[in-house]
């Protein structure tokens, strides 16, 4: 058997099979923070790339 593919035959399971109401809570808050982090991002290169766009406009002869 190869060595690349030795033990890929056996599942793996690293995912609890339960996930307790306070963990999931926190994960819920740490995936909107997350969220939240990139959608303030997105939102800030806009307004970047729209006062850049305004302001090479204005430049134009």
């Amino acid at each position: 058997m190869s060595m690349l593919t030795h033990g890929l035959e056996h599942s793996v399971d690293l995912a609890p099979a339960r996930i307790s109401p306070e963990r999931k809570a926190r994960l819920k808050r740490v995936a909107l923070g997350a969220l939240t982090m990139l959608t303030m991002g997105s939102v800030l290169t806009a307004l970047i790339a729209l006062r850049t766009t305004i302001y090479v406009w204005h430049l134009l002869p």
